[in-house]
């Protein structure tokens, strides 16, 4: 079995994500991880904290803390919302550990050796009223590209447009608003990116199976306007990696740290050391260097659209650029963006469902199910309560649900709770499992191709054909006249809610869970084989009938919830 190295995008300190994030990046890697683990595959899936940077110190100084305390509280809360959301990680590291301190500044280092930094005076900003330099995105204003009034000095988040602080219209600090703003000179270090361009691009065509989204962006940074162009590395703050080229003081770098889209990638090699240390894995190199077995490897991203220039371009020239022989990304599953109910997610104006808001008024299964049936994969996706109503009501509560209660119910009822002995199979039953071993090959294959949309139609689909078995074959009728045909009719479907729970683990694996649970299994191996697969349940096998596994959404819940998170609108 192929070895696969999975990591998400990995979220900022700053406070709980909302649901977007959650789809963007942790919640569809999750699923490919456990759909490879039941394969058989062996799997290693990190995440982490991104804790460095503006965004860091403005949530610390807004809830009054200090950085180190804020950072250290808000990992646990990610963590703890993380694992009830059940994301599978085998680590849930932290970018300011002392494992990717000293492999950024290794980084820097080998970069260094190799003709890959430079260090360069410019002209930044300078706030008089603050007293210090403005990291870019201290500094808001007016973009000049789309007249978004909140673009930040280093991006507009509305049009995704690279912005200079210089370039922004009535710049202001996010600090202290105030607009008296002047250039001085400092020194930084740059990434010399632009002698990787060739390298990258050549890179980057390579990927001919890569989903249009990410080549798009990524040769658009490459090729348009002035091309790839050299990136700064270093910052005037003091929350960060301090700036050493090794283990050695870097003359004239005194007091600056890494700029933290330069060190939060290298986090994910980090974090398998973090794994390691943990006392949770061995030989984390086994999995990122390709002198240690790591050419046997598949490496998986999983993020948003808007991390994508820097997961094509900015870490793979650091990769490449160190001359060392670290594992590349294969494949980069990246996602559109997730909209809110006719508008975008807003922490500050309250609009939109956060993680820890949506675990409160529903279990995560409901919303695993919903996000990834709907992922933003070829265009962005909207949210609305209607959709995820109706969503939840008919595929879980009205096709699964419904099917796991109907049968298990009737089988107390006519033959006690435990698998039928009697019958035979005939050609309804036969036609049910050539049917459903065409469908789980086709799941199959939009699993592996990580065709998030298309897996869970297929899924859905294989959950209807039980539901339609039944109705056809109404066991509860074939009883009055032919008692061993209904029990033939009862044990195939009996068998087909291990085959379903085991199928639906990599979506809703709370469920999936209850569903062994109750056939009194405690695992269930993968349907390599169909027809083998639902003989699992033996004749006289004995199994518990379930609570509910999925409560309808009632409109006044609807109702209640749209009102409670409309937030203000704009």
């Amino acid at each position: 079995m192929t070895r696969h190295l999975i990591t998400s995008a990995i979220p900022y300190i700053n406070g709980v994500k909302h649901l977007g994030n959650l789809v963007g990046s942790q919640l569809p890697a999750d699923l490919y991880a456990r759909y490879l683990r039941g394969r058989g595959h062996e799997v290693l899936f990190l995440c982490a904290t991104d804790e460095h940077g503006t965004p860091a110190e403005l949530a610390a100084a807004k809830a009054g803390k200090p950085v180190e305390e804020y950072c250290a509280e808000m990992h646990e809360v990610q963590a703890d919302i993380a694992q009830r959301f059940g994301m599978s990680f085998d680590h849930f590291g932290r970018s300011s550990s002392l494992q990717n301190q000293k492999l950024t500044q290794h980084f820097a280092g080998v970069l260094a050796d190799q003709g890959l930094i430079e260090e360069v005076t410019e002209q930044q900003v300078y706030s008089n009223t603050d007293g210090r330099f403005l990291p870019d995105r201290y500094i808001e204003g007016t973009c000049p590209n789309c007249g978004f009034d909140s673009a930040r000095g280093d991006q507009c988040d509305n049009c995704t447009k690279q912005l200079d602080p210089a370039d922004l219209i009535n710049p202001r600090s996010t600090i202290s608003g105030s607009t008296d703003l002047e250039k001085r000179d400092t020194k930084h270090l740059f990434l010399r990116q632009s002698q990787m361009k060739d390298r990258l691009d050549a890179w980057i065509n390579s990927k001919t199976n890569w989903p249009i989204l990410t080549t798009s962006i990524a040769k658009k940074w490459l090729h348009d306007g002035d091309g790839l162009r050299d990136r700064g590395i270093t910052r005037d703050l003091n929350w960060g990696v301090p700036v050493k080229r090794g283990d050695a003081d870097w003359p004239g770098m005194e007091g600056k740290v890494f700029y933290v889209w330069f060190d939060a990638p290298i986090e994910y090699i980090a974090c398998s050391q973090e794994w390691v240390d943990a006392g949770k894995g061995t030989d984390w190199q086994r999995w990122w260097r390709t002198d240690a077995g790591a050419q046997d490897v598949r490496y998986t991203q999983f993020m948003g659209k808007d991390n994508v220039p820097f997961h094509t371009l900015s870490f793979p020239a650091t990769i490449m650029g160190s001359a060392e022989p670290w594992k590349l990304v294969d494949y980069i599953k990246s996602f559109n963006y997730l909209t809110y109910d006719g508008g975008q997610f807003s922490t500050s104006r309250g609009r939109g469902v956060f993680m820890d808001q949506a675990l409160d008024i529903l279990p995560a299964d409901y919303w695993r199910w919903w996000l990834l049936s709907h992922a933003p994969e070829t265009s962005d996706a909207e949210f609305t309560w209607e959709n995820f109503q109706s969503s939840v009501n008919k595929d879980l509560a009205d096709v699964l649900g419904n099917f796991v209660s109907r049968i298990t119910k009737f089988c107390r009822s006519k033959f006690g709770e435990a698998v039928p002995t009697e019958g035979t199979y005939g050609d309804a039953e036969i036609a049910l499992i050539d049917d459903l071993s065409t469908r789980v090959t086709a799941y199959e294959k939009q699993m592996d191709a990580i065709e998030v949309r298309k897996s869970a139609q297929e899924l859905r689909a294989i959950w209807a054909a039980g539901n339609e078995y039944l109705q056809a074959q109404a066991p509860w009728t074939t009883f009055k006249t032919d008692p061993d045909k209904a029990a033939a009719q009862v044990r195939l479907a009996l068998n087909l809610i291990p085959l379903y729970a085991r199928l639906a683990e990599p979506f809703i694996p709370e469920a999936s869970a209850k569903m062994l649970s109750a056939m009194k299994l405690s695992d269930m191996p993968w349907p390599d084989d169909v027809p083998s697969a639902l003989q699992h349940l033996a004749p006289g096998h004995t199994f518990e009938v379930p609570e509910v596994l999925f409560a309808k959404i009632t409109d006044e819940d609807r109702d209640t919830w749209q009102e409670r998170f409309a937030g203000k609108r704009d």
